[in-house]
């Protein structure tokens, strides 16, 4: 079936051609997008017109007439293409259109009598001829694998999936706005690094050939971005992507976008205020309100945001505190948890992540969770009448962590010893292998007290959206190899 649609089209561009017809276009630029033409239309106002390009979407012929959808990114309006209207060259042409044809119509704009707005086309131009078919004539692309793989088919034949795409490109824009209002720069940093760090994940590895050298793809930009604020830049953030070589699905993909931020003189709190401003704020201009479904919810944005002490909710949800290690070992035991060779504060982690971040998945509105324990935190302050309390917050919605954030240690002394003590646990599951000395170096020369923020903007824009899975707001997510899929 699909080499008879193929050849039927191949012998259509053959007749084209000798039409002296360029059956791949080219410079096109006087059309208007498609949603604006429909925005200005005036019933009953003669004399409008309309020039616009885009593919062909539907198509219905009705012997000396023929009416067609065409869309554009901005939208999707009829056109009529009609046999005394046309050259007989563009009649002639206008009969070997196929729906997936990238056009442009000019004519008449008016009403029809089942009332849509319609461009009466009197000149036709055939900009580019498709030669495969269109997944679907009416529904769209429905088959997942397909939409991941072939995201250009879903693009053009998924409205919806384009609009979120466009969505997603809009909040960061407003995210960035929002940002230089506050007196941010926007800065980059390595990709490709020597030590990876800011984080405990696996990293890819890489080799630089001339340098003779191993890398790694950066796991989060953090310690070049607090570098810029020893050298003198005190409100820099990143929007940009890292890279975790680890597991895959709905909420993980190894490539993912995310934006940190650090702002000299600032604490937590300050990067509390600043999440609510970013992830509302675009809530409320992008999407349509504060109030917005995720699935079968409502998720309230409307600021202030809960906040909730992260030992305060380990003795509400699991019964124990972190100050009790024996009883968060119990407990840990207790949910099948394996408890033994970890540290204390490893376990109650787990405790936390397995009981508390599963009870307030169940909240409507987000919540920052405060104070974790600072053995998990080598890269936070310490409270100052509890050094066992580290200044960090993570923010929680419907289940996902979005953002984290911390009063950023500053100390060069104790950050040397967090990093050993990161060195001698990597038995227990951390992933550092060498301290970044020069990281230290860079303390020691001095850095402002300062707040620092990461946000997930793949799940932001996931929440933002309504959407499910994070390949659903990626343009290309991560798949296995076909070949691959097809020999196991």
């Amino acid at each position: 079936m699909l080499e008879r649609v193929q050849a039927d089209r191949a012998a259509k561009l053959e007749k084209i051609k000798q039409l002296g017809i360029d059956p791949y276009g080219g410079r096109y630029d006087t059309a208007e997008p498609v949603g604006k033409v429909l925005a200005r239309y005036v019933d009953d106002q003669e004399g409008q017109r309309a020039d616009v390009a885009g593919r062909v979407v539907l198509l219905r012929d009705m012997g000396k007439m023929m009416f067609a959808h065409i869309r554009d990114e901005s939208g999707q309006m009829q056109f009529a293409l009609r046999k005394n209207a046309l050259s007989e060259e563009q009649w002639q042409l206008a009969g070997m259109l196929d729906l997936g044809d990238i056009i442009a119509v000019e004519g008449q704009l008016q009403r029809t009598r089942t009332g849509e707005i319609t461009v009466w086309a009197e000149k036709l131009t055939l900009l580019t001829k498709s030669l495969n078919p269109m997944p679907e004539k009416y529904h769209g692309l429905q088959d997942t694998e397909t939409r991941y793989r072939k995201r250009y088919l879903d693009l053009m034949t998924n409205p919806e999936s384009l609009a979120n795409f466009q969505r997603r490109v809009r909040i960061i824009d407003h995210f960035r706005s929002l940002l230089r209002a506050r007196n941010f720069i926007e800065v980059e940093t390595p990709v490709l690094q020597p030590i990876y760090g800011g984080a405990a994940a696996k990293p890819f590895l890489t080799h630089h050939n001339a340098l003779d050298c191993r890398l790694y793809m950066r796991i989060s930009p953090e310690l070049y971005l607090k570098r810029l604020l020893v050298g003198g830049m005190e409100r820099v953030f990143e929007i940009g992507r890292n890279f975790r070589n680890e597991g895959i699905d709905t909420r993980h993909n190894p490539e993912f976008t995310m934006m940190e931020l650090y702002q000299a003189y600032a604490d937590y709190e300050v990067m509390m205020e600043i999440t609510e401003e970013l992830i509302s704020d675009s809530a409320r201009q992008i999407c349509g309100g504060v109030k917005l479904p995720y699935g079968d919810r409502e998720i309230d944005f409307s600021r202030p945001w809960r906040r909730a002490k992260y030992d305060d909710l380990l003795v509400e949800h699991a019964g124990v505190s972190m100050k009790n290690p024996d009883a968060v070992r119990a407990k840990a035991r207790e949910l099948g948890i394996v408890e033994t060779n970890k540290d204390d504060a490893v376990v109650v982690n787990e405790v936390f992540e397995a009981v508390v971040e599963e009870a307030i998945a169940r909240d409507n509105r987000p919540t920052f969770v405060i104070d974790y324990p600072a053995e998990i935190c080598p890269l936070t302050r310490r409270k100052a009448d509890d050094p066992s309390i580290a200044l960090r917050f993570e923010c929680f919605v419907a289940g996902m962590e979005v953002a984290n954030a911390y009063t950023e240690l500053n100390d060069p002394a104790v950050q040397e010893e967090n990093f050993r003590q990161q060195l001698r646990g990597e038995a227990q599951g951390e992933t550092m292998r060498v301290m970044d000395e020069d990281f230290v170096t860079a303390l020691r020369h001095g850095m402002p007290p300062a707040g620092g923020l990461g946000i997930g903007i793949d799940r932001v824009i996931m929440l933002l959206t309504n959407t499910q899975s994070i390949r659903d707001v990626v343009l290309f997510p991560l798949l296995r190899p076909e070949a691959q899929e097809q020999t196991e």
